[in-house]
């Protein structure tokens, strides 16, 4: 199923890079979905959102610092004893969408271990493939599911955490997926 997602974006000329597949797609009219999201009210009562590295969520990550909210946002392949980027609206020192860079965060971020980490009020999940009984298809490495395992056992995901993806609607798919319950 990725690999046909893969192709309609790149078909539709749908996406930013030149070759998608393997990858979440970084696709065209993020910026509308970000706003689509701060719209909701699950968004506008977050005050702390861990959210992936990926390109496609850079204005989601962007929108929450500027709103004053703490993001956290993993090192990418999880390479790091301590995994997560801790990006503190209040302790920034360039403006929140070169914050939210994942090269930038890299840079000025200070990383943390999962200890550290608040309750999530928020995830955001970059996904090349959703259904709207809420499973996706990520790109295949498996990070996403590894860090939502950690945060789970570390007690920082309940069953009050909302999981949320931004996705072009190309993405969007009739087609079941499996996914694993809770």
């Amino acid at each position: 199923m990725a690999a046909q997602v893969w192709d309609a974006l790149t078909a539709a000329d749908a996406v930013h890079d030149a070759s998608v597949h393997g990858h979440i797609p970084h696709f065209k009219g993020s910026d509308e979905a970000a706003a689509r999201l701060a719209a909701h009210p699950v968004w506008q009562r977050a005050n702390i959102v861990k959210a992936v590295p990926d390109k496609a969520q850079l204005p989601v990550r962007a929108r929450a610092l500027e709103e004053g909210k703490t993001v956290y946002m993993a090192v990418p392949k999880l390479a790091s004893e301590k995994p997560f980027y801790l990006l503190d609206p209040a302790a920034l020192t360039v403006p929140p969408a070169e914050a939210a860079a994942s090269r930038t965060a890299a840079a000025i971020a200070p990383t943390v271990e999962v200890d550290a980490l608040r309750p999530l009020d928020l995830i955001i999940l970059g996904s090349v493939a959703v259904n709207r009984d809420g499973a996706r298809i990520g790109k295949g490495a498996g990070y996403s599911d590894i860090e939502f395992a950690l945060l789970t056992e570390a007690g920082l995901v309940t069953s009050e955490t909302v999981v949320v993806t931004t996705v072009h609607s190309l993405q969007v798919t009739e087609i079941p997926i499996p996914h694993h319950q809770a």
